[in-house]
């Protein structure tokens, strides 16, 4: 794969609107921080309100890193990290993270004691799986394509046991369903406010953001809900107003309920790769771009289910 550089008269750090009724998503100044350099590859970030603390993922250098929101700190979370990628938080305020090493969903106490929820479906192993997220009932959605046994770049290389590429709900009682494996590579995962949507972005053949409606933990209808470019689409979240925001090439790609493109945040560095909403009002974007961590002031907030 020829790997695509984009010039540095392309990076901007930035808020462009596109439609006049966004700007009521963003404080005044909207200024975009840097918070922290020095990732291969940044991704996962996932607001502990418990802790106060933002967590993500620097998937080659196999570690966890931390931003302490009240001291403005930055650390090492974990190391190694079973090659973490995508992390979120479940009914009980737990983390749970998707990790390549151990082809597995996993599950961090309070404590710090890490347990494997998952690592088979019908008695294979899962690829590598990727981005999660926690429905409201408990149930936990997560995407499994092979990016993390391709090489040993991001995991271990090895072959793939599923054959496919699947989308996956596991349960409390740990009991796993594959829900559909017809995107070429699914990748970032959340749900609409009232869950009666999920949304997958694919990596792959399409670089398209799916939508399928959710009936009885199953899903169907799916469609195509918008194409961000430049790039491809990645990691992806909710706010409270069902609006979409979606990582891109140049940074936060923010889509309508309807899928119309109203706004981005562009960051200035090569692949924005996921994002999430934090702090005690969960009013703060925070955003894993190639090498680093940004935070944006907002004026919407996190849904709860994202």
């Amino acid at each position: 794969m020829v790997k695509i550089v984009r010039d540095s008269k392309e990076l901007k750090n930035e808020v462009e609107i596109f439609d006049e009724n966004s700007h009521s998503l963003f404080s005044n100044d909207k200024n975009i921080t840097k918070i922290f350099e020095g990732c291969e590859w940044a991704e996962g970030p996932v607001y502990l309100k418990e802790k106060n603390i933002v967590v993500w993922s620097d998937i080659p250098n196999n570690r966890m890193l931390f931003y302490d929101l009240k001291n403005e700190k930055t650390g090492t979370f974990r190391y190694p990290s079973n090659f973490s990628n995508g992390n979120a938080v479940d009914l009980d305020g737990f983390m749970i993270t998707a990790e390549h090493g151990r082809r597995a969903v996993s599950i961090t106490d309070q404590s710090g004691n890490v347990d494997i929820i998952t690592n088979k479906v019908e008695g294979k192993r899962f690829n590598s799986p990727n981005d999660l997220v926690c429905k409201s009932d408990g149930t936990i959605w997560f995407t499994d394509p092979q990016y993390g046994i391709m090489s040993n770049h991001e995991g271990y290389e090895s072959r793939s046991e599923t054959i496919y590429n699947g989308v996956y709900i596991v349960d409390k009682n740990k009991s796993v369903k594959l829900l559909t494996s017809e995107i070429d590579a699914p990748n970032g995962i959340a749900f609409s406010p009232d869950e009666k949507v999920v949304y997958i972005t694919d990596t792959g053949a399409t670089g398209n953001i799916f939508a399928y409606d959710v009936v009885d933990n199953s899903i169907k209808n799916k469609r195509v809900f918008a194409t961000p470019r430049p790039g491809k689409p990645d990691g992806i979240k909710v706010d409270e107003n069902g609006n979409l925001f979606s990582s891109a090439w140049d940074g936060v790609q923010i889509f309508s309920p309807k899928g119309k493109l109203i706004a981005k945040i562009h960051i200035p560095e090569q692949r924005t790769a996921n994002l999430c909403f934090g702090g005690e009002s969960f009013d703060q974007l925070f955003i894993a771009s190639d090498k680093s961590l940004y935070k944006i002031k907002m004026q919407t907030k996190g849904d709860k289910v994202n």
